[in-house]
């Protein structure tokens, strides 16, 4: 009995061994290959457990997400034969899981020199036809979009389907950005010096229009000060005429009291002239 239930549980260790390698499971992740002898046999599996024979079968495994490959700056010429460095990355996922396999043996860094190389002959050609201005801001959006374009159908070729290729950055190599930045720099130090001259030239119009304005307000100011002022020495002169034919002789004392105030007008004043000269009539 004791045998028997010993043979029993050697049996029950050898099904759960067993049925350990006939069992395995796929989630939505992956994407998954089940082999015979090394043959591919199946790629279809949905996500859940699935069969397979021991010993016979072996399933490989593969990440069916979005990767995403940063490939480092590289330099390409331009239309113009100019050096430009190109910062790219390209994000891809595997679509055919059997032809992803037979063409780069399931490993990964394999399926990642080829894209990289897609993408450069791409950037390549892309930027061979372009000028400086084009590549960085013109047709920017242009050249990423036909990349991802050419890039997907020769990654169709290895189960990869390119989801986007992308172009971080575009920069001068560094011998040229200094060039570049001292001409950028010129170029506005010379625009500067133009707004400063008409600058300048606008407010030397606006100086002298305001001289001229302010010599013509002064000129008939000086005018109309000539003419009130003639105006009232007339009035003064007639005014004066009648008082003097009304009578004669105030008029005289008052003329010659004026003349007496305005030629002492201070206690030092001295008038060497004669008593009996007409100057002094009114003193007699």
């Amino acid at each position: 009995m004791a045998q028997a239930k010993v043979i029993v549980g050697i049996l029950l260790g050898a099904v759960i061994f067993i049925g350990s390698f006939a069992m395995f499971t796929v989630n939505e992740r992956e994407k998954a290959i089940l082999f015979r002898l090394g043959e591919i046999v199946r790629t279809d599996f949905d996500p859940g457990l699935h069969w397979q024979t021991p010993f016979v079968n072996n399933v490989r495994k593969f990440d069916a997400r979005i990767q995403t490959l940063d490939a480092d700056p590289e330099r390409y010429l331009t239309g113009e034969k100019k050096n430009l460095i190109v910062d790219s990355f390209v994000k891809g996922r595997i679509k055919d899981v059997a032809n992803y396999y037979t063409a780069t043996g399931g490993d990964s860094i394999v399926a990642n020199l080829r894209l990289s190389q897609i993408v450069k002959d791409g950037l390549t050609a892309a930027l061979a036809k372009r000028t400086i201005k084009e590549a960085v801001s013109g047709e920017r959006l242009e050249i990423m979009n036909q990349l991802r374009i050419d890039a997907n159908l020769q990654a169709q070729a290895f189960g990869i389907e390119i989801v986007d290729v992308r172009i971080k950055r575009i920069d001068f190599p560094s011998d040229i950005s200094d060039s570049v930045y001292r001409r950028m720099r010129s170029e506005r130090e010379r625009v500067a010096k133009d707004l400063r001259s008409r600058g300048a030239e606008s407010a030397e119009k606006i100086r002298a229009e305001a001289d001229r304005q302010r010599t013509v307000i002064v000129a008939n100011a000086y005018r109309d000060a000539e003419k009130l002022r003639g105006e009232g020495d007339a009035a003064a002169t007639s005014i004066y005429a009648k008082a003097y034919g009304k009578d004669v002789e105030f008029y005289s004392l008052y003329r010659s009291l004026n003349a007496y105030k305005t030629t002492f007008a201070d206690r030092s004043d001295i008038l060497v002239i004669e008593p009996n000269s007409e100057f002094f009539k009114y003193f007699k």
